[in-house]
C-alpha cells in the first residue's frame, strides 16, 4: 500500500464502521443464501470496448469535497436515464457516511437497468464483496492506495470467484505496477490527487504506455465535455468514468451522448 492521504484513510474508516453495522443486518450466511438466487454477473470488460468511447455513468448524492449534488436522489430513475442515453456501465456510490450512498441503491439501479453495475465504495473487507454480489452488482472498485499488495490480490481473487470484475484504481506509476502484478484486467486512472484534490487529466496520457493493450483502460475524474473525452480517447482510453458532470447536469443524457466520441 502506498501512503494514503488523510481523507482516504477517513473514508476507509467510515466504510469499515458501516460494514460492522451491516454484518448485523446481513450476516455472511444470509448473503451466501442470497447469492444462490442472483443471476450471473453482466461482464464489465467487454461492455467497455467499442467503436466509441464508453461512458461509466456514476450516481452519487454528495461528496465530502463538493457537498450536495442531488437534493432529490433517485438511483432507479438515474439508472434508466443513463442506460437510455447510451452509457456502457453504471457506477453506484454505496458509501453512506460521506457520500449519502447505500448498498441497496444497487437493487434500485438494477430495477431500471441491465447494464453492468459497479459497487463504488472503499472496499477492504470480504463482506463488502459478498454483499455487492448478493445485491446483484457485477463489479466492484478496488483502490490500490487503500490496500496492501497482498490484500489487493486477495480481494481481486475473491471478486473473480464470485463471478465479478474489479475496476482497479491507480494514481501513479507505482500503483499501476501493483495493479498489473495483481492481475487487474480493468484499470482506472484517477486524475484527482487525493492529497491536494488537484485534477490532472494528463495522467491518463502519462500512464497509458505502462498498461498492455489488452487491459481495459478507464480515465476517471475531471472529464467535463467532448474536448476532454476526445483527449482521453486519443490517449488510448477505452472508457471514462463521469459523476459530478452528470449529477449537476440539467440533461445528463445529453452529456453522455457528448462524451461518447469515436
Amino acid at each position: 500500500m502506498t501512503t494514503a492521504p488523510d481523507l482516504l484513510l477517513r473514508l476507509v474508516a467510515e466504510s469499515e464502521s458501516e460494514v460492522e453495522r451491516r454484518r448485523q443486518m446481513r450476516p455472511v450466511a444470509d448473503l451466501e443464501r442470497r447469492l444462490a438466487a442472483v443471476p450471473p454477473a453482466v461482464p464489465l470488460a467487454p461492455a467497455l470496448r467499442g467503436d466509441r468511447l464508453a461512458v461509466i455513468a456514476e450516481m452519487k448524492a454528495r461528496t465530502p469535497t463538493m457537498g450536495l449534488l442531488a437534493p432529490i436522489y433517485e438511483p432507479a430513475r438515474l439508472a434508466g436515464v443513463y442506460e437510455r442515453a447510451g452509457a456502457s456501465a453504471i457506477s453506484v456510490l454505496c458509501q453512506e457516511t460521506s457520500f449519502g450512498g447505500d448498498p441497496e441503491h444497487l437493487v434500485q439501479a438494477r430495477s431500471e437497468s441491465g447494464l453492468p453495475l459497479i459497487r463504488k465504495d472503499f472496499i477492504v473487507t470480504e463482506h463488502q464483496l459478498l454483499e455487492a454480489r448478493a445485491l446483484d452488482a457485477d463489479a466492484i472498485l478496488l483502490i490500490v492506495m487503500a490496500l496492501t499488495a497482498a490484500r489487493l490480490g486477495e480481494l481481486l481473487g475473491l471478486c473473480r470467484e464470485l463471478g465479478m470484475e474489479a475496476l482497479v484504481e491507480v494514481h501513479d506509476e507505482a500503483e499501476m505496477d501493483l495493479a498489473l502484478e495483481a492481475g487487474a484486467r480493468v484499470v482506472g486512472v484517477n486524475h484527482r490527487d487525493l492529497t491536494t484534490f488537484a485534477v490532472d487529466i494528463g495522467l491518463t496520457e502519462r500512464l497509458r504506455p505502462l498498461a498492455p493493450p489488452d487491459i481495459v483502460y478507464v480515465a476517471e475524474s475531471g472529464i467535463h465535455g467532448a474536448a476532454d473525452a476526445r483527449r482521453m480517447r486519443d490517449a488510448g482510453a477505452d472508457a471514462v468514468l463521469v459523476g459530478e458532470a452528470l449529477m449537476r447536469a440539467g440533461d445528463p443524457a445529453a452529456v453522455i451522448e457528448e462524451l461518447r466520441v469515436r
